[in-house]
């Protein structure tokens, strides 16, 4: 009986452990997200306007 308690033990550790990870993880690529968007409209203000105008009409 101890040898099954201890499998099911290590089990939930073992999905504890997973899950904080996959959180983890998720927070990491969201923040990574937010950063490249706010690295592209800095990078955005920073360039000259365009001396290229198109007129497009559809």
């Amino acid at each position: 009986m101890e040898i099954t308690n201890a499998v099911g033990a290590t089990d939930m550790d073992y999905s504890k452990a997973q899950l904080s990870t996959e959180y983890s993880l998720a927070l990491t690529k969201r923040a990574m997200k937010d950063t490249q968007e706010l690295a592209s409209q800095e990078l955005q203000r920073m360039l000259p306007p365009s001396p290229y105008t198109f007129d497009v009409r559809v």
